[in-house]
């Protein structure tokens, strides 16, 4: 007989937030808008065949460049507009609107824009950011010319000063470019979103109230690093409009106070990127990120079926949230052995041209004898390494699970709000003489650790050149293992525990990676595909694909005119 006193259990009442409301209509609007085509409006077209050239020799170009897939069109632009004004700018002076014409062909060409989709009006609104960002090169590289009789050295570092302000301001003009090609309402609204949320909720303690007036705008970078996974350049560019609101629309005398002032707004966009509270905010925002993600992806699915599983059946909304971030880390996961099979094909890559170029030549000069053991090693090293790597990546737990499911609830509803801030904490000071003492510690941990991979290789009989190619590649895998695994563990919200395994790791590798983030560095401005493909092959074979595309355009002329 049931109990007289037993009740049924009442469904919890749930009421989405005013925003995620929003999110949900603005998804649903995306996904159900009907394309409308005017048919009289030009647009840009470009033959599809001659297309697949440049199409593929993108894809060729970025699989030798290790930089993130969402930036290779930024990337694309930047690359452009350094060879039509740096290098081709030396021999011809091109108008603005020819400059963003051929741009957005080549875009379309390469495959980051539409084929006849893109409207001609876009030409227009292009041009005024090139024309606008070309009058602020003008007013400031030429007070580096006409240089005079000064001593070489001063005149090295004016010359190079010059090249670092021009590759700046370029940056800030393809990142112009890139946000007006780039309209996407979902990630605008979920990045207002976030903003709103997190700015109330993320503060300051009483006694650090010196960054006060910084929070509001690194809260906002952080999302454009985190959610948006915006490089340097592009969010350097979010910053100089904080600083020069005036930027849309700007007056001679606007730019000329811009360039009169470059060095201090260099100084102060670089103090904004490289802030003390951008670690912390990084680390807390890494996690909304997530939230939001999954958040999207549940919505995208279908909006009208999952606003009407709130409403009746809010219980079941753990149960999808669990779902969606299986996926997406799934997704994950994928990627990172996608990544991880790239990241081995270069490596192997450099590692042939390495020995061809310097250990064989160095092995036959010294007289010195091959060593199966050692080249065994040097072989299969790079694949094995990489591939314990990717093995043994930290895997999401049920408790990273249910803090997911905690705080993708947190944002979607009034009542899982959160009612307590986010309390960012004073970086901790230190002072000089402990900070010697570390310092020389870290040091030793260098010698500790390359000192004992050194006398390993010794004992195989590797010779110097081979040990110093051994280590070189060593260091640079350890740092390509933090870049690829970097998608799968920002999915991991939940602390790592540590212990002695742990530490033990991080005493001799952080060492190595350190050195392969700084060699990593250098090779991307030493990178020898990249540079023969940019500066050698890529301005001939574009010239040869606008030729073949003219072409094409005069053979179709011709059968009209027969027909």
């Amino acid at each position: 007989m049931v109990s007289p006193y037993l009740t049924k259990k009442k469904e919890e009442s749930l009421s989405l937030e005013h925003s995620i409301r929003k999110l949900f209509q603005v998804i649903y609007k995306e996904q159900h808008k009907e394309e409308k085509v005017n048919e009289d409006e030009a647009r840009i077209k470009v033959s599809d065949l001659i297309s697949k050239m440049a199409f593929y020799y993108e894809k060729i170009r970025n699989a030798v460049d290790y930089n993130e897939e969402h930036l290779h069109r930024k990337d694309a632009i930047l690359r452009i507009l350094k060879r039509q004004i740096v290098i081709e700018g030396l021999v011809k002076e091109n108008k603005n609107e020819e400059l963003a014409s051929s741009l957005l062909v080549e875009l379309i060409r390469a495959g980051y824009l539409p084929n006849n989709r893109v409207p001609e009006s876009k030409i227009d609104e292009v041009a005024e950011v090139i024309e606008k960002h070309i009058r602020l090169r003008n007013s400031i590289l030429p007070k580096f010319g006409g240089i005079g009789d000064i001593s070489r050295q001063v005149e090295k570092v004016i010359t190079k000063e010059k090249r670092e302000i021009g590759g700046w301001l370029l940056g800030l003009m393809a990142s112009e470019i890139e946000s007006i090609l780039e309209k996407d309402k979902v990630k605008e609204i979920v990045v207002s979103n976030m903003y709103e949320y997190l700015v109330d909720n993320i503060k300051l303690p009483t006694n650090f109230s010196e960054y006060e007036k910084d929070r509001e705008l690194q809260v906002y970078l952080a999302i454009f690093r985190n959610y948006m996974k915006f490089d340097r350049d592009m969010l350097a560019f979010i910053v100089f409009k904080y600083y020069h609101a005036e930027w849309w629309m700007p007056k001679d005398n606007d730019i000329s106070a811009i360039a009169q002032n470059i060095n201090v707004l260099r100084k102060a966009i670089d103090h904004q990127l490289d802030h003390p509270l951008a670690k912390q905010l990084n680390k807390h925002i890494g996690r909304y990120t997530i939230y939001y993600q999954v958040l999207v992806d549940m919505i995208s699915e279908d909006p009208a079926k999952l606003y009407e599983t709130i409403k009746i059946k809010p219980d079941k909304f753990p149960a999808l949230v669990r779902g969606a971030f299986t996926k997406r880390y799934e997704a994950a996961r994928k990627k990172l052995w996608r990544a991880g099979m790239n990241s081995i094909f270069y490596i192997l890559v450099a590692k042939i041209i390495f020995a061809i170029a310097l250990e064989f030549p160095v092995m036959n000069f010294i007289g010195k004898n091959w060593n199966a053991m050692s080249q065994a090693v040097n072989i299969l090293f790079p694949p094995l390494f990489l591939f314990f790597v990717i093995i043994f990546t930290r895997v999401s737990s049920e408790e990273n699970t249910k803090k997911v499911i905690q705080g993708v609830s947190e944002i979607t509803f009034v009542e899982k709000k959160r009612t307590e801030p986010i309390v960012l904490r004073k970086p901790a000071g230190r002072n000089h003489v402990l900070g010697s003492i570390f310092n020389l510690v870290y040091g030793v941990t260098y010698l500790i650790s390359f000192g004992a991979i050194i006398y390993v290789l010794n004992k195989l009989d590797f010779t110097w050149i081979t040990m110093s190619g051994f280590l070189l590649f060593l260091a640079l895998l350890s740092f390509f293992s933090i870049r690829i695994r970097r998608n799968v563990r920002q999915m991991i919200i939940v602390e790592e525990k540590e212990n002695i395994f742990s530490f033990i790791i991080d005493f001799f590798f952080v060492p190595i990676i350190s050195v392969g983030k700084w060699l990593s560095a250098k090779f991307s401005h030493l990178n020898v595909f990249v540079f023969v493909l940019d500066f050698i092959i890529e301005a001939p074979f574009k010239v040869l694909v606008g030729i073949a595309e003219e072409w094409t355009k005069y053979v179709r002329e011709r059968k009209e005119d027969i027909v």
